[in-house]
């Protein structure tokens, strides 16, 4: 089998090796492509493994002997599914692979914005404690999370994650979906009342019609002003602009983000300059030991349908 992967360096720099992969066939590796080199690269690829490259449907009816798509990825909205469905081709994702490390960097965001630990870290390598008269200062504020309430939208596989480290931390926990989990040990609020409640507001859901922009100028007025808001599930959920105003103009205490509407940042986004607005470039996903999980799942799919029974398909 012909396989390309379109965009490796996606999924490693050289610390994760992509060998598992060689086994299944004649294996052509291309580090990033621009969209017009995509299908100069595919047109003759019977499988196509990617991360983010973009399948339109002129790059699917380009590829005439392509009968596989596989993701490094769970989301597929880089995938034209339904030029794939019309052509034979099967798209498989690559599921659950990140819940810890998801679940990890959400905290770390969470944590970061309750201590401030870069700040310090960075005061003092400025040289601030070294010409400090007292053992100890405080410019930057310092909270305690337990006790605080954790809203959580979304409770799916990352969302209980999330929930299981906070009550480790001694919060109380909220949880809202479009469905009401059954024998859920935690409270089930509406999404009104999360973000009415929540200290601490965490997104975990996928981009729907009816998430897009689900935090907004509204929403973002119902939260208390000293709540923070994290969100490592998809930008498109906020709109980027209310969130800088609500954030320059001190209606919320502050954010943790990991992705953004449009990546990489673009340099107008108006994010990039707002108050108290932690970023960090879309890696909640991207421990070693996620991305070797990953490697070997995306294998695995493509395995799977070489011997007749597809797993992870997302266009059936």
């Amino acid at each position: 089998m012909n396989i390309v992967v379109l965009d490796r360096n996606t999924v490693t720099n050289g610390d994760i090796l992509l060998g598992k992969l060689d086994t299944l066939g004649n294996v052509k590796y291309y580090g990033l492509l621009t969209k017009p080199e995509i299908i100069a690269a595919a047109c003759d690829a019977e499988a196509i493994i990617c991360n983010k490259a973009i399948i339109n449907r002129e790059a699917v009816e380009a590829c005439s002997k392509l009968r596989y798509i596989g993701l490094f990825a769970t989301g597929y909205n880089n995938i034209n599914l339904q030029a794939c469905s019309e052509h034979g081709i099967m798209v498989a994702n690559a599921p659950n692979y990140s819940t810890n490390s998801v679940a990890q960097q959400t905290f770390a965001l969470i944590l970061q914005l309750a201590t401030h630990i870069c700040e310090y870290n960075t005061s003092v390598h400025d040289g601030d404690w070294v010409k400090s008269k007292q053992f100890s200062y405080f410019p930057f504020p310092i909270h305690e999370i337990n006790g605080k309430t954790l809203g959580i939208y979304g409770f799916g596989n990352i969302g209980k994650a999330v929930a299981n480290i906070a009550d480790a931390f001694g919060m109380k926990v909220l949880i809202s979906t479009r469905t009401k989990p059954e024998n859920c040990k935690y409270e089930f609020v509406g999404r009104e009342e999360l973000f009415l409640r929540s200290d601490y507001l965490t997104i975990h859901s996928p981009l729907t019609p009816e998430t897009k922009e689900m935090v907004n100028s509204k929403t973002i007025g119902l939260m208390k002003k000293t709540a923070f808001l994290i969100n490592t599930s998809r930008g498109g959920v906020i709109n980027e602009g209310d969130l800088a105003d609500a954030l320059n103009n001190n209606r919320i205490a502050g954010v943790g983000l990991d992705v953004l509407t449009v990546e990489p940042m673009v340099e107008r986004n108006p994010l990039l300059t707002a108050k108290n607005c932690v970023i960090t470039p879309h890696i909640a996903w991207a421990s070693y030991e996620a991305r070797t999980r990953l490697i070997t799942l995306v294998a695995d799919n493509l395995r799977a349908f070489q011997n007749g029974q597809p797993q992870n398909i997302v266009n059936v």
